[in-house]
């Protein structure tokens, strides 16, 4: 029974507590500027098949509900949970593997609908799934794909871009049924404006294989390409930038590499489509140099260049990074995320600043493929999410964004006995009543409630819930952890 606490213990901490970042730390995770608001460990993301790990992460806003969703990739499935309270996150369910498990499984997000591939794992195909599917739910759902795309025996993808003016889907690395290589690994072009019925443009194999890719309608300094559909590859030893207006006359613009090439491995521009900011998966670990962000200045789209180099505090792998507004949120491997200042970014020198950090991997910073695969910061609420290989879905906001209430909870309130068996008294203490109390599950799910007690005191039969950890809510505001033996 004691090991069983201790399990629960952890997975109570990691699953529903806010932790504001106080001395450097957030419970026992390093951190600066950014506040833990939950967890969802990987044990709950993913199946029980095979070794479950989690791999990529996207977001999700539904605009009929105003709801914020997490879809996090793991080794075996996908999952879906709701993140619109980021204190108490309900996981709704996963969707399997259409085909084997592996590291890679790669998601974006067009029109209500979740776009899903997985490298290496034979005839797989592209999932699509119906996000709206989520609204109302408040418990776990199995879920089935809507669609499979696998046209030209499509079977694994690395990755997954979706240019979502468009409705154009941009399926890079990807292999037959059988793992041979189609199309040199180059993107296939799918029309998703159906969303349950992708169609096959065509594909481009004369740049190569892409690990990575970013799209965009382009809008920055470089006039001749004003409005223009710009693909840029990250393709290993290269970025490739393609005109791919017209996806049947794919136009080569630029090819460009770097000194020190370890891995050209993922790029995001800027909002103004000026700079490029590029990770290199490697170079921590074949060079040797410290966490290496690399600067393109874009504004020639025919003859890019490298305007800066960052150098971040560690060792640790960059993987993939994303911009929005003057902020770069890179997901650091060991070193959780990093957050730059890009503000400064047309300098030579200095371009970028750290403005703070959550790390998910507290063990250390070494250069490993452990830790922080991907981070999502686009979501309008503040909310950032996190998919950490072992440790599965962090829920982050900056410092100070979401009001915690500071007030110690056991000065007005107690709960004895804790641990309790069959039943637990709540009291309330300095002349205040229990107005209402509510109890919710691990992961986030109301199991009670009584209303209007006006009492000061109130017996809890524990005994008609399952042994567990669940959290106490005393009139709306006051939160204690409680165990059931």
């Amino acid at each position: 029974m004691k090991k069983l606490l201790i399990i629960y213990l952890f997975i109570f901490q990691a699953t529903v507590a806010q932790i504001p970042c106080s001395d450097g730390f957030a419970d026992e995770y390093p951190c600066s500027n950014y506040d833990l608001m939950s967890r969802i460990p990987i044990a709950i993301l993913a199946n029980t098949d095979g070794n479950p790990e989690g791999s990529d992460v996207w977001g999700w806003t539904d605009t009929t509900t105003g709801k914020e969703y997490a879809i996090a990739a793991t080794t075996n499935s996908t999952a879906f949970v709701d993140i619109t309270d980021p204190i108490n996150p309900v996981f709704l369910g996963r969707l399997d593997s259409n085909a084997g498990n592996n590291y890679w499984r790669d998601v974006k997000v067009y029109n209500n609908h979740a776009f899903i591939v997985a490298d290496n794992v034979g005839a797989h195909g592209m999932q699509v799934f119906d996000l709206t599917k989520l609204r109302g739910l408040t418990s776990e759902q199995s879920f089935t794909s809507d669609a499979i795309y696998n046209t030209d025996n499509l079977g694994s993808c690395h990755n997954i871009f979706i240019n979502e003016e468009t409705g154009i889907a941009y399926l890079v690395g990807c292999s037959g049924f059988f793992n041979q290589r189609l199309y040199g690994g180059g993107p296939v072009f799918v029309d998703i404006t159906d969303p349950k019925n992708p169609k096959k443009i065509n594909h481009y194999a004369a740049a190569g294989y892409s690990h990575d890719a970013q799209v965009v309608i382009y809008n920055g300094p470089d006039t001749a390409y004003t409005d223009k559909e710009i693909y840029v590859g990250s393709n290993e030893t290269k970025i490739s930038i393609l005109d791919v207006t017209d996806k049947n006359n794919v136009i080569p613009i630029a090819e460009v590499d770097y000194s020190q090439l370890g891995y050209t491995h993922q790029g995001w521009f800027t909002e103004d489509h000026r700079y490029f900011i590029v990770g290199d998966e490697l170079d921590e670990r074949d060079i040797g140099v410290n966490t290496r962000t690399l600067v393109f200045d874009f504004s020639d789209l025919d003859n890019p260049v490298l305007s800066s180099t960052y150098l971040g505090t560690s060792n640790a792998i960059d993987h993939n990074g994303y911009v929005k507004g003057n902020r770069y949120f890179m997901a650091n491997y060991r070193a959780g995320i990093r957050v730059l200042d890009i503000t400064n970014i047309s300098n030579s020198t200095n371009s970028m600043t750290e403005v703070g950090y959550f790390d998910t991997y507290p063990e250390n910073d070494n250069t490993a493929f452990n830790g922080a695969w991907s981070v999502y910061p686009f979501f309008d609420s503040g909310n950032i999410i996190i998919n950490d290989i072992e440790k599965g879905l962090f829920v982050v906001r900056k410092s100070g964004t979401l009001k915690l209430n500071e007030n110690k909870m056991e000065h007005r309130f107690s709960i004895f006995p804790n641990p309790a068996i069959d039943k637990t008294t709540i009291s309330a203490n300095n002349n205040l009543q229990i107005h209402n109390i509510e109890v919710f599950s691990i992961l986030g799910q109301k199991v009670f409630e009584k209303k209007n007690l006006n009492e000061l005191k109130y017996v809890l039969k524990t005994s008609l819930l399952k042994t567990g950890i669940y959290l106490i809510k005393i009139n709306d505001q006051f939160i204690q952890k409680m165990i059931i033996q």
